[in-house]
């Protein structure tokens, strides 16, 4: 049996638009500058409140900054503009994965558990993903402890196990926990930073995703050039 976990918000979902507009929401509602819609969306894998530390130092603050995005999350996620799909192939790549007998599958991502919920819910993945690591669960990526707590829970080692992921921190993450990292090119983090931090293969889309992963789980100690 092997795990694959994926990252949310910029791997399985497009998310920029909704993020941006918060993210500018908070600094306003705070009566602060914000930053440029890419220095906002480069922070996106991190959790709210360490975020908000990357984007605005670390002598600001950023618990209210944090509570101020989920304010504005409440209010913006009902504009069309600021709509989240996932992007094209993920469903469809979830949909074949889940029906694997050798294979369990898992998220590992920045998001809180009421937003994981909402997700799940929004395209019908109750069952779906065997482990869900959030923001709620474990220290804020790069930390290992996601994907660490998520093989302990399933009992399956970093031999077996492969992250998917759009940013540096998912790589990172990755690759201190000792499994197989593996960067999307659709993402919010340049792929030369994606390779800087330790991911194996890149692919482009969840057409070419999908060969990699059943190279993985066909081969045993499966390692892409």
């Amino acid at each position: 049996m092997k795990l694959i976990l994926f990252d949310v918000d910029g791997t399985l979902v497009d998310s920029q638009n909704i993020i941006a507009a918060c993210v500018h929401g908070a600094f306003t509602a705070l009566d602060m500058a914000p930053p440029s819609r890419e220095t906002s969306l480069s922070i996106v894998g991190l959790s709210l409140v360490e975020a908000f530390r990357v984007l605005a130092g670390p002598e600001a603050p950023a618990e209210a900054l944090a509570q101020a995005y989920k304010d504005a999350y409440n209010v913006l996620r009902f504009d069309p503009a600021n709509d989240a799909p996932l992007f094209p192939g993920a469903g469809e790549c979830i949909a074949r994965l889940r029906k694997r007998d050798d294979v369990l599958l898992g998220l590992a991502t920045g998001k809180s558990r009421r937003g994981v919920r909402t997700l799940i819910e929004r395209h019908g993945w109750e069952g779906v993903f065997s482990t869900i690591q959030t923001a709620d669960d474990a220290p804020s990526k790069p930390h290992p402890a996601m994907i660490l707590q998520a093989m302990e829970e399933l009992r399956i080692g970093p031999e077996d196990t492969v992250m998917i992921g759009d940013s540096s921190y998912d790589m990172a993450m990755a690759r201190d926990a000792g499994v197989l990292p593996v960067g999307v090119a659709w993402g919010f983090h340049p792929v030369d930073l994606l390779m800087e931090t330790g991911a194996r293969r890149i692919v482009n889309s969840y057409t070419e995703l999908e060969p990699v992963l059943t190279a993985f789980l066909s081969e045993p100690s499966y390692l892409p050039a």
